[in-house]
């Protein structure tokens, strides 16, 4: 049985989650086991470990706060082609688990299918990118100290629990590359709880916290960091806009007169206060974040060439936040993964039904539509050369 992770998403609360909680104060939403059991199991975690590559610090166990030593649970393998990678081992990494530490996997939905529909679905309604981490430990101790995120973050309990103690923010919206950092959180926490199975908890960044398996149970989580826009995404990307006026290439003046240096300082200020006076400036600058989305790339071997044109050929869309639209000429322009593409009108209803998020076959897509089967794979044909679709017998 397969997670319905749209359901998952949709337990945080909708608009009114956006509109109490999205970016103002954490928001703990109570749930059964089963919602989530089939998201990622121990049986999942196992098959990733044992057939995947991965080195420090994707993989890593910690424990107080500081990254075990890889060679406590690894050891090195040469391959015949004389590359080394370090192989976890078994009896070595089961021992450092037993004596507190956690084990943390980055970027867990590049790795296991249903992870990556959560973070799709999460991609989609919050337009932003996602990255889930998998953290599973055995015992009471913390594995990270107290501290803070520099992004929000969704956590989901998919088995055992974990206690969760939260001091609050000390610094409003801290960020990566910041002018100074928070100061310490109070001694004694604001809010103390216990995850269990089918539990989620929302914390925005900057939430002083720390976390331990609740009394030595065992504990799998997934965490699902939200990256942020702040205001100085948008100056930057404001910045470069800008670059298509004159007065933002300019040298600047600085051998100039006074006047000069003024003048200088005064059409930069026109300029500035034209954009920010606009009333659309963070829409344009989410819908240029939503067009230029990463794509999670997928290939659809084999069909190297031409797309058949088969009816029960699965297609899906690989980005989340795709935008469509009409030209001047009626036609429908798709954007998505930075690039666009005009088509007929004709191919609308198409369009609408492959940017919903989920697979189709060849045969639905034109289902009702005047599109004869080869007109829809040549389309899809377009779309997966330029990344942003694949197509395959499971998605």
């Amino acid at each position: 049985m397969t997670a319905d992770t749209s359901a998952v998403v949709a337990r945080l609360g909708g608009d009114s989650f956006l509109a109490e909680a999205f970016g103002r104060t954490y928001h703990l939403v109570r749930g059964d086991a089963g919602t989530v059991s089939n998201l990622l199991t121990w049986d999942d975690l196992n098959w990733i470990l044992g057939r995947n590559r991965m080195e420090v610090p994707r993989l890593r166990l910690s424990k107080d706060g500081e990254m075990v030593p890889q060679d406590a649970y690894t050891h090195p393998f040469v391959t015949r082609r004389s590359t080394v990678w370090h192989r976890v081992h078994p009896a070595a990494f089961h021992e450092q688990i037993d004596q507190g530490a956690t084990l943390v996997i980055d970027a867990i939905d590049e790795l296991h299918p249903g992870v990556q529909r959560l973070a799709c679905d999460l991609e989609r309604w919050l337009r932003t990118q996602v990255q889930v981490n998998l953290y599973a430990s055995w015992s009471g101790r913390e594995g990270f100290g107290t501290h803070w995120d520099d992004h929000d973050v969704v956590v989901v309990q998919l088995d055992g629990s974990k206690r969760w103690k939260l001091y609050g923010p000390t610094r409003v919206a801290p960020m990566h590359r910041d002018v100074e950092a928070p100061e310490e959180p109070p001694e004694e926490p604001t809010a103390e709880f216990v995850l269990k199975a089918g539990d989620m908890l929302y914390l925005p960044r900057g939430w002083w916290h720390n976390v331990s398996a609740s009394e030595g149970e065992r504990s799998l989580h997934l965490t699902c960091g939200l990256t942020t826009m702040t205001g100085a995404d948008l100056i930057i990307w404001l910045s470069e806009i800008l670059r298509r006026d004159d007065v933002v290439r300019r040298d600047l003046p600085r051998f100039g007169t006074a006047q000069e240096k003024q003048d200088f300082v005064d059409a930069l200020r026109d300029l500035l206060t034209k954009e920010l006076d606009s009333g659309s400036l963070v829409d344009r600058y989410v819908g240029h974040h939503d067009a230029t989305e990463r794509i999670r790339f997928r290939t659809s071997l084999p069909h190297i060439a031409a797309i058949p044109t088969e009816p029960e050929q699965i297609v899906q869309m690989l980005t989340t936040r795709h935008t469509l639209a009409s030209d001047d000429e009626g036609n429908v322009v798709l954007t998505a993964g930075g690039e666009s593409w005009t088509f007929a009108n004709a191919a609308r209803t198409l369009l609408e039904r492959l940017t919903d998020g989920h697979p189709h076959t060849l045969d639905g897509l034109i289902d009702g539509t005047d599109l004869t089967l080869q007109q829809a794979a040549r389309l899809v044909e377009e779309l997966v050369k330029g990344q942003v679709a694949a197509v395959g017998s499971e998605l």
